[in-house]
Formats: structure tokens, C-alpha cells, sequence
């Protein structure tokens, strides 16, 4: 084993709660944006910890690793989807921007206005 990642979620939760109660407008508008992002919509809960945990390895984020690998487990992810996450995450190397992602968004509607207007649903 090359890192604990038990242990470092568990040191890095006492430095968070520290970081709470320093910061406490901060990391409470922190919190709410994690919760709103985790919401199960189109997308479930377990979906996104997988996603936000391939985010953690393409922006080499030791302790979003350990969060999101735990939270991935918790929400039921299997090791195969684990690892099929993974291929993502090495094929996409640095991980999305704020610019890249509003690029695909908009790429994202303008494909699905497109299809509609071809009379195509779905």
C-alpha cells in the first residue's frame, strides 16, 4: 500500500473542521453546493461520486481521492465501475475547467437543439 487512505480522510476531516470554524461562511456555502451537486436528479448520487472521483485523479487531488473513493463505495459503486471510471480519468488527464465545462454545456445544447429540429427525440 503506497498511501492509508482511511487515515488521510480521517487527518484531513480534523483539518476541515478546523478550516469550518475559521472560515465558517465559506465552508457553509461549500457545503450546500456539494449537497445541491450530489442531489440525486438525472443523474444518481453514485454517478456523480464516480464522476467527482475521476475529476480527483485528473487534478491529482490526493484527498478528493480518498473522499470521493469512500463515498463512491458507500453509494454502492462496484470495482468495476471503479475502474471503467478510471480509463476516464487517465483518458481525460487534467480535468475540466469552468470554461471547458460551459463550452460543453453549450456544445451539449446545440447538438440537442439541433437533433430536435431534425423532428429526432431523446
Amino acid at each position: 500500500m503506497h498511501k492509508n487512505w482511511p487515515q488521510m480522510a480521517g487527518e484531513l476531516s480534523g483539518a476541515i473542521r478546523e478550516l469550518r470554524g475559521g472560515a465558517p461562511d465559506v465552508m457553509k456555502a461549500f457545503s450546500g453546493m456539494a449537497q445541491a451537486a450530489l442531489k440525486a436528479n438525472a443523474l444518481d448520487t453514485k454517478t456523480k461520486e464516480l464522476i467527482a472521483l475521476a475529476i480527483a485523479v485528473a487534478i491529482r487531488c490526493d484527498g478528493c481521492v480518498a473522499f470521493h473513493a469512500e463515498a463512491a463505495m458507500k453509494q454502492g459503486a462496484t470495482r468495476d465501475e471503479v475502474m471503467e471510471t478510471m480509463g476516464m480519468a487517465v483518458y481525460m488527464g487534467a480535468g475540466p475547467s469552468v470554461m471547458y465545462a460551459a463550452q460543453a454545456v453549450e456544445a451539449f445544447d446545440q447538438f440537442k437543439d439541433a437533433r430536435a429540429k431534425d423532428g429526432k427525440t431523446g
